[in-house]
């Protein structure tokens, strides 16, 4: 496997189809691993946060969500071959499991949100086993009982596949702080994944996604929580793109 650095982590360099043959691979090694997918956001973040930079080092995945991480590679004259954005593998992930007999745990989302995404996916792939789902409350990181019924219901569920939808930091930090103990053979932080699974939140079409402006379509689904970290995110990257040059 190929992996480049590219600014303040290392990216594997690699197509959707050779990622989703990787997971694959992971689910049937059986040890637990867990995969990160950085975007502008995460490497605004891992510049100073001490804990995400352990995190993304300790994963065994390491995958390019969005557009801008594609451009900047290819200034930095190490061209990235794909985006794989956590929303794209995901249905792709969905329908090998289905066909392969791999179960499916969500965390993450607003209460019920889960379950709803839960019960769309099982219509959409026939035969696809979501084990279990789990909204935690709100700072549910500061409340030990409320990890701990996490953790149970993950141990309990027993899936092969763990989805974390619960935004940066806070996934790659629940994942690097207790994939050993889940035990789970893969865990994957995907962040709105479920939420655009559940219908809840609405994903940009396939050619503003592909233009790399799929940003500032979720500014319209969400413009009071999102305009102020987007434009902290380009007011940052630039400085740390010059840097690493």
């Amino acid at each position: 496997m190929s992996r480049i650095k590219i600014m303040n982590t290392e990216i594997d360099n690699l197509t959707m189809r050779e990622t989703l043959d990787y997971i694959d691979m992971l689910i049937n090694r059986r040890v637990p691993s867990y995969v990160v997918t950085p975007n502008i956001d995460h490497i605004v973040q891992l510049e100073t946060d001490v804990k995400l930079q352990k995190a993304y080092q300790k994963a065994a995945l390491i995958i390019t969500d969005g557009k801008p991480l594609i451009w900047i590679s290819k200034y930095y004259k190490k061209p990235i071959k794909e985006k794989i954005s956590g929303s794209d593998v995901f249905p792709l992930l969905c329908d090998m499991a289905a066909k392969r007999g791999y179960s499916i745990f969500l965390l993450g989302a607003a209460e019920g949100v889960a379950k709803r995404a839960a019960e769309n996916l099982k219509k959409k792939y026939n035969g696809l086993n979501v084990c279990g789902t789990y909204s935690p409350k709100h700072g549910f990181e500061k409340d030990d009982k409320e990890i701990n019924k996490i953790k149970e219901n993950i141990k309990s569920a027993k899936p092969d596949i763990l989805v974390v939808g619960l935004g940066c930091p806070k996934q790659e930090y629940f994942m690097y702080d207790y994939y050993q103990e889940l035990n789970v053979p893969v865990s994957l932080g995907l962040g709105a994944t479920i939420d655009f699974e559940a219908g809840i939140v609405k994903r940009a079409p396939k050619w503003i996604a592909n233009s790399g402006f799929e940003w500032l379509y979720r500014i319209t689904q969400d413009p009071k929580r999102l305009i102020k970290r987007y434009w902290k995110d380009i007011k940052s990257i630039i400085p740390i793109v010059r840097k690493y040059k």
